[in-house]
């Protein structure tokens, strides 16, 4: 079945930068356009990012100017640069289709604070 892997979230102070990355499997990668998403504490999961084979994308108005979501096509990845880090940015990040076609993986925890 196909599977996401996210890594790189960790503890980072307001104003600062991280990388998350996305790792998927058995899927024909480049057929799907990705997305990055988020679920805060006690919040729905929301899209922040979008990318297609072509590199369009797409991002939430609260992160535009701060995130850019990149995919390697041969490494079968998606990764989002994310700067300029706000406290309200903290939660769980997720790699899916765009939409969302198949099961969460376990996401990578980002937490902004100081």
């Amino acid at each position: 079945q196909v599977q996401f892997v996210e890594s790189g979230g960790g503890l980072v102070q307001p104003g600062g930068s991280l990388i998350v990355s996305c790792a998927a499997s058995r899927i024909h990668f480049r057929s799907f356009a990705m997305g990055w998403y988020r679920q805060a504490p006690g919040k729905q999961r929301e899209l922040v990012a979008d990318i297609r084979d072509g590199d369009s994308t797409n991002y939430a108005e609260s992160v535009k100017g701060r995130f850019t979501i990149s995919r390697d096509n041969a490494k079968n990845t998606v990764t989002l640069q994310m700067n300029s880090l706000k406290a309200e940015d903290t939660a769980v990040y997720y790699c899916n289709t765009s939409p969302p076609n198949y099961t969460w993986g376990q996401g990578t925890q980002v937490t902004v604070s100081s």
